[in-house]
Parts: C-alpha cells; structure tokens; sequence
C-alpha cells in the first residue's frame, strides 16, 4: 500500500494546488512506500505569506518569550515520546539504520528543550551614550519569515537546529523538505499543533529546488534562509537571496579530515574511523572520508580496519543486527562507483571493498578503503556521501596539517594523539568548524557547529544561534524637559 502525505501550510494539511505529486521508495526493498505533494510556486508563496501574518498578527506575535519557550518543551517531548514511530517512518523512507534513527529522534528532543530554556533568556543592553540627557538601549527583535531548508540525512536533527532557535526569538518558518525521504518531517509537522504552536508559526512544504526552493529563497517577505545541503544548491540559494535582501547561512558538508598520530590509542582511533566513514553508511557531512595516518602505523591501522570493514552485516536497517544499511539514492551510487574506479584507474590501491553489495536491494554498497598514493587523486577531495575512505600516509606533523588543510572543504577534522600540546596546536591550525580529539561525531545543542570555506558559513546549534535569529533594534529616549533646539541655529 502506497501512504499519501499532505504539506503543512496555516495549521492545515493540504495537497499542490495543481495536484501535483512524487514519490518515494525504500531504499532497502526499492519499492514505492509513499506519494508527497509536488509543491508549485503558489503554494510556496501562500505558505510564506500565512508565515508573516502569524509572525506579525496572529497569537504567535503576542506570545511572551516564556510561552513560546513551553511550546518548544512540549514539541521536545512529544518528540521523545513518538521517537520509535519516527525513527521507523525515517527508516523506511532513508534507509538509515534503525536503531540509529529512533536514537537520534529522542535525542534530537534536547535541543528543544535547550532552546525552550534559551527563549526568555535573549537580552538587549544599555548603552552608556556619549549625549547629554539621552538614554540609549537595544532590544532584540524577530527577523521574520525563516526559509529552512534541509537534506534527507538528519533531518529531524537539522529540523531542530534551525526551527528550534528561530522560535525561540518569535520568528515564524517554512520548512522545506528534501526531495529524498521527506515523509518523516511530515511526521513530525503533526506535533506541531499538540505542542500548543498556533497555525501558521510552522509550515512544511515538499517539492523540488524549482520552482519551491526558488521561490521560496527569493521571496520578498523572506528575512532569512538556513540552508543545509550541496555547494550547488547552494549558489543558487545565495543567487535567489538577491531579490530578497536575506541573510543567509550556509552548511555544505566537506570531506574531513581523520589524522592518526603513531602515539594514538589505535583501537580507540580504528574504531573511531569505522564510525566516522562506515556510520549511516558514510552518509553524514561530517563524515571522516580523509584518513590521514602516520606512515610507522598506516599498515596496522588498514589491517584493523579492513578486518573490521569486511565484517560489518549489511541489511535491512530494521534489524537490531544489521550494522549497515543502504544508500539512500541512485545518483550517490553512480556517483561512488564512479569515482572509486576512477581511483583506482589514477593509482589507488582497493584495500576493501569497491562494489555494490549483495542484499534486498541494488542500494547497498560495501564497506571500501582506497589506499592512495596522493592527495592529487580526484576522490581525495570529493564528496561522496557514502561508506569510502581515502587513506593518506604521512611524516611529520606539518606535512599532516597540510594534507589535512589541502581541501577546498573545511566542515569538521578528527586528531588522534596522546600528546596533549600537539593536539592543541592540529586543532588551532587545521583549518575546520569542528574539530573532535581522541573522538568523533559528537554533537551536543550547547555546542556550535559549522564549517569554512567550501564548507559554508554561519553557524548552528549553541546559544548564540538565538541571536542569529533576531536582529538588534536601537532606541534612543530624550530625558530633557526642555524644548529641541533650532537645528538652524548651532552652537
């Protein structure tokens, strides 16, 4: 049986105003499991204006920071409470592993409650003006209507660290979907309501870049656009906010950097580096695809990790057992096999791996470690969003920092050493957003996150993205009794 979803717009579910539709398979089974609606540029545009008038009308506008705060709490524990539901529906239709989705969708409840706690605590400040009998100070105000748009990966955690903060400062938001595996956004669009946030403060669209990412990036009541996604996608967001005047910020993925000192723990950093590449099927932006390991330790690393690699149970991502799923779609696939026969033909040597897998399924791809001789390989630097390491060997510590900088990417870096002060000294000089010691992949919603350079700019998660979300508005009070002056007459 084939589910149909609607789109949120005003408080009320609703189809393409053509009628309009896609759907979506799973990607362990490949079949067709649900149809969405196909947003069109008048959806867009209505869903954008009932946004303003509940930021600017409605009860959300009335709203004191305390009450939108409880609001956030309750949509936090519904959250939790649905998290299995949730991460099931995100399973069927990502391939992502189940246990990892129902995990992460109870967690993703703290960020909720962390902005919740954050929405009476936004302050403005005296100012100690240079002007007689003037009293000066700055309170913060909502920006407006936030396009949010999201990739299918995590996107129950991108959802959070976009809608959490802009609610928390007033503002009202579009959500746009991925194309890919939107249907748990839908899910979650029905908590909305029961956590008490009036019609209108959320509206979720699905739909393609055009014309529902256009519009929705270059509409003139948009103040600002969170955009999670490809470099791409991303020119033309930053092209559309043209028309708008909106702030933007931006996070790209990368492909980060996993350094390996010969006096690290090397069980604790093999097991690391499995997480980091082989985790969600290497589909994570902050995936650790560059290992970059000390040449006295390279052979007995690879050999940990291929034993390792060539072990994990590939399967249905419902299955407690299964270790590693699927590829969420067939552009990645092609796109992997693609470049890891071109490493190959360029030098690399296959440590493991390199084909599809033999499952349910024509999306699984096997666990693959390439051995390069170079940092000039095309895959070196290449996204692939997918379960393929690129390992580089090193000498020194400056040569290490170098591989690890020679990127056009710069989203997150992992250091593994004993020695503390080296640590230190990688993560001041690795050029990165995030950068994780002796760990990989943690995520915490009182820690920022984001990246430099082909990475993006702007930052998610943490208090400060509150701030990101409003803008400082200056009042200037007259304490004098006494009349203005004359402006023609100076003195």
């Amino acid at each position: 049986m084939v589910e149909s979803y609607s789109m949120l717009i005003g408080g009320a579910w609703a189809q393409a105003s053509d009628g309009g539709t896609f759907e979506t398979f799973n990607p362990a089974t490949g079949a067709v499991w649900a149809r969405v609606p196909e947003a069109t540029a008048e959806d867009v545009d209505r869903a954008v204006q009932v946004a303003h008038a509940a930021c600017y009308e409605g009860p959300w506008a009335s709203m004191t920071a305390t009450q939108r705060g409880t609001c956030l709490r309750k949509l936090g524990d519904l959250l939790a409470d649905r998290s299995e539901a949730l991460g099931e529906i995100e399973t069927r239709d990502s391939g992502k592993m189940f246990k990892e989705t129902r995990w992460q969708a109870k967690y993703i409840a703290e960020f909720f409650y962390f902005y919740a706690g954050a929405a009476d605590k936004i302050e403005g400040k005296t100012l100690p003006i240079d002007k007689p009998d003037m009293f000066a100070f700055t309170e913060r105000e909502p920006l407006g209507v936030i396009a949010a748009i999201v990739p299918w990966n995590s996107q129950l955690f991108l959802t959070a660290v976009k809608i959490g903060p802009a609610l928390a400062a007033g503002n009202t938001v579009v959500l746009k979907t991925s194309e890919h595996a939107p249907a748990v956004i839908l899910e979650f669009g029905k908590l909305v309501a029961e956590a008490g946030i009036p019609d209108g403060v959320v509206n979720i669209l699905t739909g393609h870049g055009d014309p529902c990412g256009k519009v929705l990036t270059s509409h003139p009541l948009v103040a600002r656009v969170s955009f999670t996604g490809g470099p791409m996608a991303a020119r033309h967001v930053i092209h559309n906010s043209a028309e708008n005047f909106a702030e933007v910020s931006l996070e790209l993925g990368g492909k980060s950097p996993f350094i390996v000192f010969e006096d690290a723990d090397i069980e604790s950093a093999v097991n690391a580096s499995v997480a980091g590449i082989f985790g969600a099927s290497g589909q994570s932006c902050v995936a650790g695809s560059r290992l970059i390991v000390h040449e006295t330790v390279a052979d007995q690393f690879l050999e940990k990790m291929s034993e390792i690699a060539a072990g994990i149970r590939i399967g249905d991502p419902m299955a407690e057992e299964t270790e590693m799923g699927p590829l969420c779609t067939h552009g990645q696939l092609e796109h992997i096999e693609a470049q890891v026969k071109g490493a190959v033909s360029e030098g690399a040597r296959l440590v493991c791996g390199g084909a599809r897998a033999d499952a349910a399924s024509d999306m699984f791809f096997q666990p693959t470690i390439l051995d390069c001789p170079s940092p000039d390989l095309t895959i070196v630097d290449t996204e692939l969003f997918g379960p393929v390491l690129s390992v580089l060997r090193f000498k020194t510590e400056a040569e290490a920092l170098a591989l690890a900088n020679q990127t056009k990417h710069g989203l997150a870096a992992g250091i593994f050493t004993r020695d503390s002060a080296r640590s230190v000294r990688m993560a001041r000089n690795v050029r990165a957003g995030i950068v994780w010691v002796n760990t990989y992949r943690v995520i915490s919603p009182i820690a920022e996150f984001g990246g430099v350079k082909g990475s993006g700019y702007g930052r998610e998660s943490g208090f400060q993205a509150v701030y990101d979300y409003t803008r400082p508005k200056t009042v200037w009070v007259n304490l004098s009794d006494a009349p203005m002056a004359n402006p023609f007459q100076m003195r």
